[in-house]
């Protein structure tokens, strides 16, 4: 039995779930939602907003309730549940309210840290809940992530004349990564996180050529517009987005990655960042595979050219802090 406050009333909800169900207190229901409400039909995805803004008030509803106040129907409901790995809506509720119950007897963290985190944590709690959540992302967003998806990007990518990749702010970061890793190996690459620079490249693209837009959101102008200019020069068009259905999610190919429990530190957008670097991952190693031969003798001339800029083993031997007392 869950024991759970709203509004100054103490919730009783059984909260017995199959031992063999994903279902189980480990999983946190919340983060399931927002990690596939951007991958929704427009039903469910109403549903999945209207618990995610309150979700202890979902907890009393009925089947009935939740469809009328959510403005959509039993069938949405039904459909939100079984995405989230729920047989229906009884176990959708149960787990709801597990994960609020939980949620209220470790309540008194600071919102303004990331995965949970509070002032007080140790050093070696801060670390454990950071990886813990990176974890998460990771495993949500590969289970998200259409492999068949992503193979079509890398052959794309593998025969390109050239490749623009673009992001900006912590998306731009992971461009930035994805840039030099498949330079790194031979393709023909440019990278831009200017709006004015985006632009430009974008608009000289080809049919021979790829466009890569990475933004979290989907919405941001910077990454979407240049998207627009390359689909009208004839490019193939790739979005790294955890909104599906938002702007940049009208190119060819979307990949979607997950973000979960992007609070506090907004700024950093710790969480997207990781889906966003397994996706990259995921695709420069496919991009790898398809061009093997090449991609070695890349890497092997340019560890060659950077040879003289490598100091040797024996060089400098750090001394022992315990033999510097």
């Amino acid at each position: 039995m869950t024991r759970l406050t709203y509004e100054g009333k103490l919730l009783l909800v059984n909260a017995k779930v199959k031992e063999n169900s994903e279902s189980s207190d480990d999983a946190d229901i919340l983060g399931s939602l927002r990690a596939v409400e951007g991958t929704l039909s427009p039903g469910p995805a109403r549903v999945a907003r209207f618990i995610l803004e309150d979700p202890a008030r979902t907890v009393p509803m009925t089947l009935a309730d939740l469809a009328k106040e959510s403005r959509t129907s039993d069938a949405s409901v039904i459909r939100l549940a079984r995405a989230v790995g729920c047989s229906g809506f009884r176990e959708l509720r149960t787990r709801l309210a597990t994960s609020i119950g939980r949620a209220q007897g470790s309540d008194g963290g600071d919102r303004s840290y990331p995965a949970g985190i509070s002032a007080e944590d140790p050093p070696e709690v801060v670390m454990a809940k950071l990886a813990s959540s990176d974890r998460e992302t990771i495993a949500r967003t590969e289970e998200t992530l259409d492999a068949h998806a992503v193979r079509e990007v890398a052959g794309a990518v593998a025969g390109a004349r050239r490749v623009l990749v673009v992001g900006v702010g912590a998306s731009g970061l992971v461009a930035r990564d994805l840039a030099a890793k498949l330079g790194r190996i031979g393709i023909q690459v440019h990278m831009a996180s200017d709006a004015h620079d985006a632009l430009t490249f974008a608009v000289l693209l080809t049919d021979q050529d790829v466009f890569i837009g990475i933004s979290a959101s989907g919405r941001t102008r910077d990454v979407v517009d240049p998207l627009s200019l390359a689909a009208r020069a004839g490019a193939r068009t790739v979005a790294i987005t955890t909104r599906p259905r938002s702007p940049l999610g009208s190119a060819d190919h979307v990949l979607v990655s997950v973000a979960t429990r992007e609070t506090g530190l907004r700024l950093a957008a710790m969480t997207s960042r990781s889906g966003q670097l397994f996706v990259v991952d995921a695709l420069f190693t496919m991009v790898f595979q398809l061009r093997e031969d090449e991609a070695r003798t890349a890497i092997a001339r340019s560890h060659e050219a950077l040879a003289f800029k490598r100091l040797p083993r024996t060089a400098h031997t750090p001394t022992p802090a315990s033999e510097k007392s």
